[in-house]
């Protein structure tokens, strides 16, 4: 089995961090591969960035989905991956979605908790886009700068800790998701301060990938995710031009 792990934010920690997240609980036997986008930012925080982030998702699965059993877009907001699934015949699981279903496998509701305000409208239509609006108890941010988005999760560890406290005083949180490629990782460190199920959106990826990739499902000849007829393009990347002609 082999999974495509797509960084499309420009910060190879990042994926450095990511990968080693999704490494921790890899089954025996599959081959993880992971790539940082080569354009775009350096960390995706608005809804314009996403969008550049999500071409960039679309390029790397057009040059090399052909290779790999499943793939995993690894940026909270999941940019690109409805295209994505339009797009491509393998499975593509987007990081917010694997942590909060799974998180919704552990309980009733959940809570997100993240490391920057910026991040909350974002995250808010990331939540309605996967219909889970009734499952979520809040989106819960912190206020403040940091040195560096690659430290973001050392400098913030307690922080964050508390604030996963705060959501679960509020009430109605069952579990907890830490959103946010830097923290990626985090989940381990601080999992027995938090006195609920506590999600690793990288590792919660990397599971649901192997699964889906386990159930080898046939792409989408009906319904919204069918493929759509091939059309001309002009100027895009080769291989995503060749996809969306058709080929």
């Amino acid at each position: 089995m082999r999974i495509l792990l797509i960084n499309p934010n420009t910060t190879q920690e990042l994926t450095d961090r990511l990968e080693a997240a999704a490494r921790g609980v890899m089954s025996e036997g599959t081959e993880l591969v992971a790539v940082t986008a080569p354009t775009g930012v350096p960390y995706i925080s608005t809804r314009a960035e996403a969008q550049i982030g999500g071409v960039q998702v679309l390029e790397i699965l057009a040059e090399r989905h052909q290779d790999f059993d499943a793939a995993i877009v690894a940026a909270f907001g999941d940019p690109g991956l409805g295209a994505a699934r339009e797009l491509f015949d393998i499975p593509v699981v987007g990081l917010a979605e694997a942590g909060m279903l799974t998180a919704c496998m552990l309980g009733g509701k959940f809570s997100i908790v993240t490391f920057a305000q910026a991040l909350g409208p974002w995250y808010h239509e990331c939540v309605a886009w996967h219909g889970l609006q009734g499952r979520c108890a809040g989106v819960y941010m912190l206020n403040g700068a940091f040195s560096s988005i690659n430290a973001v999760q050392d400098e913030k560890a307690d922080l964050l800790v508390d604030l996963a406290r705060q959501a679960i005083d509020a009430g109605d949180t069952d579990t907890v998701v830490l959103a946010g490629a830097p923290l990626a990782g985090l989940a381990t460190r601080v999992r027995d301060q938090i006195p609920v199920p506590i999600i690793d959106c990288a590792e919660a990826a990397m599971k649901q990938a192997e699964a889906l990739a386990a159930l080898r499902p046939r792409g989408a000849e009906a319904g919204s995710f069918k493929r759509p007829a091939g059309k001309p393009s002009f100027g895009l990347a080769t291989a995503l031009a060749a996809r969306i002609g058709g080929e």
